[in-house]
């Protein structure tokens, strides 16, 4: 499938008017000496005819720049160093800047009323970007842009103009902000043109000028960045010494791997934690979940054993046992995340409460009531998620349990719930519903979107909901919980919940109750509000990980915007490295590449895009498809059902995503992770030689699809007609 880009034959079209005149200029040049004199006499001609008419001369120039402007065309730069160069400084700063800004709000009331498809189409993985910072600093935002262009201007004209920022305000900040730039490069324009020969390009005045072109980005950034500094920090007192050189709030993934950093390159760190280590991941997420999902499919397997030639039985086991193997697991791991380990490695490790008192001050609040106050030059926020539980009438009454809960209050019961109902359809909601049925539970998960794990494709979901259901689970989708209560019955409790579908009212009775709609950073209790730090869902963070203050950072769910222990991690090396190395170089966080995976059977794995996240950012792509069930290995193991769907670039092998759907699809994707990360297209993977027989030949095959899609028919007709003619 490939989707068209409706701008293809305009381009090829720009391309050959391009070459066309490229080819011209080649020819003319053949015959013209290039050298000072000509450029000055050419620069000298101009200027009488200036001299000669001033006004219309100023204002061709004036005109033409506007409009130069206007359609974004990219000879602003050499038209700004000519004003220097015709003009003067002042006089040309005067024209440059009127007729910049002029430009600019054209361009922007052209995207506002007349081009926002066009501009969505080709700008819009910068919308979110452009959004979000104006949320967070309104016009100051859009001055820091103009000030330190991170975006080209014509990208942020046009992307200005689909916000609902008014024109004026666009107008005047922009001429503000172009204003320096503006200056220099005038500056620079009046320099260049007054050169009589090559060795004035020696000249200290021209020297400057270039000095001042390449510094400004830096200067800039470096003068915004003292006044941000100077107005955040405004109210609060620095202290002179500091007690360590990091502090982190939260043993999970990103705040172990923050202290393990700034332990190696010698910083005196310290890690809080109220609870147990390990955070969420160890104690109640990724291991017992893993543990639970092992023990579930072994059972499944020899209920199922017939498909492998041998005798298939019911499996008897004691449910008590399956969560003590859990628990066994957790404490196999434990000593990984260990107190010990971690003041082994040069870590102080307190237990407590931790609350932000100040920038650089917080108190530590421990078990017996006594309090420790420390100071540090930065601090870093890792305090992780919770599951989050929605105030659903009666919940509370039916002692419903969470991804968090169910381990301990489950933990020492015979069996499994008999029936137990999983409130949500995510890939949490999946994974448990799957292993409580194939444990013999009768599970009813009760999702209110229209399918299960919505942010995967169509085909996915689906995929996913049959296998669930194969398994025993009885899935409703596009069913809304209203309520949740409790009918006592000649003594006995029957728990109930009442959803509604379609118009319809129903109760689903149950023993048990798991809600998984969700997670929700911890943000309350550290201080974080009374320092005016903004916490909307998540701690906002810039591109480097820092908060309002540049001091504070936060990495892990609490930051977003994944919630995945690799995330976590892969965050942690940003927050720390800037927090301690970060007043000589920053690093911005490099999400282009993140994979993740549910671990139902089949395993599901994506990294990069998928089909409908494709379609809804107005990317082109052709997606390549190879099922599992024609691959030799999965067959052998019974497991040959699934497929790998690739998303390329048309007409080339650049990979734009992945997804997995398959027996060791978590294993099998890291292949793409590599191959995306260090840009290696289809051809590559088909070049690389794959182990006979496993699963990861799927990714091979897939390929081989895909370069078999890519062959001409006319040129295998062709061949097809060589081939003849050789044999006759």
């Amino acid at each position: 499938m490939t989707r068209k880009n409706s701008t293809g034959t305009r381009k090829k079209i720009l391309l050959l008017l391009f070459i066309v005149l490229i080819c011209m200029m080649l020819v003319f040049l053949t015959d013209q000496a290039i050298d000072l004199g000509r450029i000055q006499a050419m620069v000298a001609d101009v200027k009488q005819w200036r001299q000669q008419n001033l006004m219309v001369f100023a204002a061709l120039f004036f005109t033409l720049y506007v409009l130069v402007t206007a359609t974004s065309l990219p000879v602003a730069v050499w038209m700004t160093l000519a004003a220097g160069a015709l003009f003067g400084f002042w006089w040309g700063l005067l024209l440059v800047s009127f007729a910049s800004s002029i430009g600019a709000t054209l361009a922007f009331l052209l995207s506002r009323y007349l081009l926002q498809d066009w501009v969505q189409a080709k700008l819009g993985n910068y919308s979110q970007t452009i959004n979000t910072g104006l949320k967070k600093d309104g016009v100051f935002y859009l001055f820091s842009l103009r000030l330190i262009p991170a975006l080209p201007f014509f990208a942020v004209n046009l992307l200005m103009g689909l916000t609902a920022m008014k024109s004026w305000r666009f107008y005047w900040v922009s001429q503000l902000g172009m204003l320096l730039g503006t200056a220099v490069y005038v500056n620079a324009g009046t320099q260049l043109f007054q050169l009589t020969s090559v060795s004035d390009i020696s000249s200290p005045f021209l020297l400057m000028s270039f000095a001042a072109l390449g510094l400004l980005p830096w200067m800039a950034r470096f003068a915004l960045d003292f006044y941000q500094r100077r107005k955040v920090y405004a109210k609060w007192v620095k202290p002179k010494l500091f007690d360590r050189n990091v502090i982190i709030i939260g043993a999970g993934a990103a705040g172990l791997v923050s202290a393990y950093i700034a332990a190696v390159v010698r910083a005196k760190v310290t890690l809080i934690e109220t609870r147990e280590m390990g955070g969420d991941c160890l104690n109640y997420g990724c291991v017992p979940s893993k543990a639970l999902i092992k023990s579930a499919k072994v059972a499944h397997q020899i209920k199922h054993a017939d498909r492998f030639g041998l005798e298939a039985s019911n499996p008897s086991f004691s449910f008590n046992k399956v969560m003590q193997r859990i628990h066994q697991v957790i404490a196999a791991i434990a000593p990984h995340d260990s107190i010990e380990r971690y003041q082994s490695l040069g870590v102080e490790v307190l237990q407590g409460h931790a609350k932000l008192t100040s920038p650089w001050k917080l108190d530590i609040t421990h078990a017996d009531g006594s309090i420790t106050q420390l100071t540090s030059r930065s601090i870093i926020i890792a305090t992780g998620a919770a599951p989050f539980v929605p105030a659903l009438p009666g919940l509370d009454t039916t002692g419903y349990l969470t991804s968090d809960t169910l381990w301990e209050k489950l933990r020492y019961e015979d069996k499994p719930p008999q029936r137990l109902v999983i409130l949500g359809g995510g890939p949490i909601g999946c994974e448990l519903a799957q292993s409580f049925a194939r444990l013999g539970s009768q599970v009813t998960q009760v999702e209110m979107l229209n399918r299960l794990m919505i942010r995967e494709d169509v085909e996915v979901s689906q995929f996913v909901k049959e296998a669930l259901q194969h398994d025993g689970v009885k899935v409703l989708t596009d069913h809304t919980a209203l309520s949740c209560g409790v009918t006592k019955l000649e003594g006995n409790e029957d728990k109930w919940l009442e959803v509604a579908h379609q118009g319809q009212i129903r109760r689903i009775n149950f023993d048990q109750i798991i809600v998984a709609v969700g997670r929700a950073p911890r943000l309350k209790g550290f201080g974080l509000e009374a320092l005016g730090i903004t916490t909307d869902k998540v701690v906002q963070t810039n591109d480097y990980l820092a908060t309002l203050f540049p001091n504070i950072y936060a990495a892990g769910d609490v930051a977003g915007p994944y919630q995945f222990t690799h995330a976590a991690a892969h965050q942690a090396w940003y927050a720390c490295v800037n927090a301690l190395f970060g007043q000589f170089k920053r690093f911005k966080v490099d999400y282009r590449v993140m994979p993740w995976a549910t671990f139902v059977d089949p395993e599901v794995a994506r990294v990069g895009l998928n089909e409908q996240e494709a379609i809804q950012q107005g990317i082109a792509f052709q997606v390549t498809h190879y099922g599992i069930d024609d691959l030799d290995r999965a067959i052998c193991d019974g497991s040959a059902k699934g497929f790998v769907k690739v998303l390329t670039v048309p007409g080339k092998d650049k990979i734009l995503g992945v997804t997995i759907v398959g027996a060791h699809a978590a294993e099998l994707i890291a292949e793409f992770v590599i191959a995306m990360k260090y840009n290696l297209g289809l051809n590559k993977v088909l070049g690389t030689i794959h182990i006979y027989p496993t699963m990861a030949e799927a990714n091979k095959y897939v390929a081989g699809e895909w370069k078999r899609n890519q062959v001409n028919p006319k040129l295998l007709l062709w061949l097809k007609r060589y081939h003849t003619w050789r044999r006759s």
